[in-house]
């Protein structure tokens, strides 16, 4: 057979090794597009799952930088309350002092919708003389969460260990004083339904009990973080 008899033949097979690597690409470019537009949807579903909104919220409050400095959160219990409802918890560092600070976050709450809440077991509507809690703590409502704020002076020295204190205190002044600048922000939102200040409070009178029904708030009110579920 001549080369002109087989150049049609050679022709027609290269036009089809073409053809095929065409359709391959184009099998490949769908693949990889299918793959794009389902992986960016399953992205944000599952990070808006592993999210909690409540801590979009809080990181939407008109605060100023100096108010926020640094933010940890830590988060608990169950969305759809399983077992236990979901107890939200943010601490923030503040660089001014806390009557600064608190009227800042104060503001900002009222602006987003949030509502003082007067409620017995709040340590703001405890007296003078009962209440243990130092600095400026608030108890809020919106929808169907409370919030409860407390504002206070940064711990600077650990408590002391066997009688003796964690760490030699500075001899200069100025080094504490820097050191214990600024101000601590706690923040625990809870749902309305798991926060027991919602529901019927009991009205028996201590005297004949024995037992106050509604004992003051310890030092710590908000108490140590509960750490994540791993």
């Amino acid at each position: 057979m001549s080369d002109d008899d087989a150049a049609p033949g050679g022709r027609s097979e290269a036009r089809r090794q073409s053809r095929e690597r065409r359709r391959l690409r184009a099998a490949v470019l769908a693949l990889v597009s299918i793959v794009l537009l389902g992986a960016v949807p399953l992205f944000f579903g599952i990070r808006t799952l592993s999210r909690d909104p409540v801590f979009d919220n809080l990181d939407q409050l008109n605060v100023p930088g100096w108010a926020a400095t640094k933010t940890v959160d830590d988060v608990s219990g169950s969305r759809w309350c399983l077992l236990d409802c979901r107890l939200r918890e943010r601490t923030v560092t503040s660089e001014k002092s806390p009557e600064e600070t608190a009227r800042v976050y104060e503001s900002a709450l009222r602006q987003d919708g949030w509502q003082p809440w007067k409620v017995a077991r709040c340590p703001e509507a405890e007296t003078k003389e009962t209440q243990e809690t130092k600095g400026n703590y608030t108890c809020w409502r919106r929808d169907e969460l409370t919030l409860d704020l407390w504002v206070r002076e940064p711990t600077c020295v650990p408590p002391p260990v066997d009688n003796k204190p964690a760490i030699v205190p500075s001899p200069e002044p100025s080094a504490a004083a820097a050191e214990c600048a600024g101000s601590l922000v706690s923040v625990k939102v809870r749902n309305a339904i798991d926060d027991e200040r919602t529901r019927p409070q009991p009205s028996t009178d201590p005297s004949l009990t024995g037992e106050d029904p509604f004992p003051t708030v310890s030092a710590d009110p908000l108490g140590e973080l509960t750490p994540s579920p791993s």
